[in-house]
């Protein structure tokens, strides 16, 4: 992709991402704030809201290419770098990463930028805003576990019901569930849970079932 059409591409993008940024910050929201670039001088400025979410007072700190680079998540600083070098010399910024805030706290945030102009239309700097989502991201990862558990749980019956019927063991059974899975192209939680449905709708045969009957009852000796 040519250098032209990188940039048109990160203008739509960025574009799009200024409007659900502007939608998230709800006007005086606590999770959300404003920032702006000057590349003339490489001043940053930054919204009390932008200062609070990195963990300072108003007016505590001034904002600085270096200050905003440290608080990034080590996992992510490199690639933020690289996007804060954009920004430097005027580019646009559009991104989703971690940051770590002076008490050690770690943020998820949308951060979103546009041209910033002076009067006569020329581009001066970058605008935008810091949308914190890390109470979206929790509860997705919280609604991401609770659907691990449950597949783990559907997966765990499907290899009891197996192991019973063919006197295997777990790994065994698991074993059959993923050659099940590889064979119709369906994830394994799948297979599963449509093997459990089955199961129970044909359920199982009257000797199955006394079987079972007798294994429950308890095995006391009748005193005469």
């Amino acid at each position: 992709m040519s250098d032209a059409l990188a940039d048109d591409a990160d203008a739509d993008i960025a574009s799009e991402h200024w409007e659900v940024a502007a939608v998230l910050s709800g006007g005086d929201s606590p999770k959300a704030g404003g920032f702006k670039f000057f590349v003339a001088d490489q001043r940053w400025v930054w919204s009390d809201e932008v200062a609070r979410m990195h963990g300072y007072a108003p007016g505590q700190v001034e904002p600085t290419t270096e200050l905003l680079l440290s608080h990034k998540h080590p996992d992510d600083r490199a690639r933020v770098a690289e996007i804060l070098q954009r920004v430097r010399s005027g580019g646009l910024y559009s991104s989703r990463h971690r940051i770590v805030d002076a008490d050690g706290k770690t943020h998820w945030m949308v951060v979103v930028g546009d041209h910033l102009t002076d009067e006569s239309g020329a581009v001066v700097g970058t605008q935008g805003y810091y949308v914190d989502v890390t109470d979206t991201m929790q509860a997705d990862l919280t609604s991401g576990i609770k659907e691990v558990v449950k597949s783990r749980a559907t997966i765990e019956q499907a290899k009891g019901i197996l192991m019973a019927a063919y006197g295997i063991d777990a790994d065994r059974a698991f074993g059959i569930l993923t050659w099940r899975s590889q064979l119709t192209h369906v994830k394994v939680k799948t297979v599963a849970a449509q093997f459990l449905a089955a199961a129970t709708q044909q359920g199982l045969s009257a000797e199955s079932v006394s079987t079972i009957d007798r294994l429950l009852l308890p095995n006391e000796p009748v005193t005469p």
